[in-house]
């Protein structure tokens, strides 16, 4: 008995890619033009210019959706949303700040915005454990009472939140948040501690 072969077109895959880019990217635009809006399904394909059951052919749901746009702006961003070593928690903001400054708009967008909100707090739970796996053992002789607080600082330092505030309120941009960001964690981690400051690899 004879099998089917599947036969999958180069071509094809590419137009799969680039659909999927294209509702990807038009559901940033949305999150930049849009602040305090939310936006259906209906919004982004008319702003991709696809059918709306192309949509639903590519992300089965809006959360879906939103799962792989954080996925995909970090990438834009190079950012290190959960990062697996200390000195990638402690140097992270370094090169993640100047970044949001090349994408203010969506950034500021997903810190505003209901869709960006849903967006962000979907990936808490794999951004606490990552950090709490990059600190647990250098703040593993403080108290669980300081312990948590060092997590819970560390993630407000680490934040897009942070960097609109010291843009906002200190006026710097991002290099020089992301060296103050940094600067804190290393010196709120080390006082905890009472040790030499975090050596980059």
């Amino acid at each position: 008995m004879s099998q089917t072969r599947k036969y999958t077109s180069p071509l094809r895959e590419q137009q799969t890619t680039e659909t999927r880019e294209k509702i990807l990217n038009a559901t940033m635009n949305l999150l930049e033009r849009s602040p305090h809006a939310d936006f259906s399904m209906d919004d982004i394909a008319k702003t991709a210019g696809v059918e709306r059951r192309t949509v639903f052919r590519h992300f089965s749901n809006k959360d879906a959706l939103l799962d792989e746009l954080w996925v995909h702006i970090n990438d834009q961003l190079e950012a290190q949303a959960r990062p697996s070593s200390l000195e990638e928690l402690a140097s992270g903001p370094k090169t993640t700040f100047p970044a949001f400054d090349k994408h203010e708009g969506i950034i500021r967008a997903s810190l505003h915005t209901p869709a960006g909100q849903a967006m962000r707090l979907r990936s808490v739970d794999a951004r606490r454990a990552a950090f709490h796996d990059c600190l647990k053992d250098r703040i593993e002789g403080a108290s669980a009472e300081d312990a948590a607080k060092i997590e819970a600082l560390v993630h407000l330092l680490y934040s897009a939140s942070a960097w609109e505030t010291l843009k906002d309120y200190a006026g710097i941009d991002g290099q020089k948040a992301g060296e103050a960001a940094s600067w804190a964690i290393e010196t709120l981690i080390n006082t905890a501690r009472g040790e030499t400051p975090i050596k980059e690899k």
